[in-house]
């Protein structure tokens, strides 16, 4: 699994800055770099006038890479080390280099590598188990590593679905980043079509949406193919609370 917390970690950086939360510079600092006028009116100098002076993204990669901002070397539970989760990959580079403006060009390449990346079953898309597929949309649990490591050989990892999505209608928690999912069965049918897209979308969905935020699920091995097809009972089976 490979994603990047330079993101994550901006919005905190750039207001612990600002408010002159990240401790007073020591007289070693260098006071070369340019400041910029919030910088000069704050009267901050220093390596506080150089983070304020640069642009959120710029400070999360200079504190997590050049002044081990985090612990990369850190082991993570698909093998590795934290720094690589760091690395993206080609299709991360695509979306990232052009996410303003994607060229058509660039789309197509994007969606060329996630469908490459797509592994479907030997034996076909089919439904697993509703009540698993619950459990799995609503754990968060997995990969995190740090103070409160996540072991996978007590708990599987979940999908967190509802992050980012309504499903069940009587949930009142949920997130909106993604669609409502509510009545997604009775609205699209328990289709071979509809399996296979919905199949597609979870497993790898830049297929669908070239450089959507929703994570690479079973791409990047954080769902296996069963909890894939339990979430997809969740979502079409009309048992479900999600089509009641």
């Amino acid at each position: 699994m490979k994603t990047t917390i330079s993101q994550g970690v901006m919005v905190t950086v750039a207001v612990c800055t600002l408010l002159s939360a990240c401790g007073k510079p020591s007289s070693n600092d260098d006071d070369s770099m340019p400041v910029s006028s919030t910088a000069s009116e704050s009267g901050l100098t220093g390596k506080a006038a150089e983070y304020v002076a640069m642009s959120p993204e710029a400070l999360a990669e200079r504190l997590i890479f050049d002044e081990n901002g985090f612990y990369l070397d850190e082991t993570t539970q698909e093998g590795g080390v934290a720094r690589d989760r760091m690395t993206q990959d080609q299709l991360q580079k695509t979306c990232s280099a052009g996410r303003a403006n994607l060229a058509a060009e660039a789309i197509g390449e994007v969606v060329a590598l996630s469908r490459a990346s797509t592994i479907k079953p030997e034996n076909g898309i089919s439904l697993g188990d509703w009540e698993a597929g619950e459990a799995v949309a609503r754990s968060g649990y997995g990969y995190r590593i740090g103070h409160n490591v996540d072991d996978h050989s007590n708990q599987d990892p979940g999908g967190n679905c509802y992050a980012c999505h309504q499903m069940a209608p009587d949930e009142p928690t949920y997130g909106t980043l993604g669609p409502s999912l509510v009545n997604f069965g009775k609205l699209r049918g328990n289709t071979e079509a509809t399996r296979n897209y919905l199949y597609e979308v979870i497993y790898s969905p830049h297929s669908y949406f070239p450089c959507t935020n929703m994570p690479r699920f079973g791409a990047n091995g954080v769902l296996t193919q069963t909890q894939i097809a339990d979430v997809m009972a969740y979502l079409l089976d009309p048992a479900s609370p999600v089509n009641q």
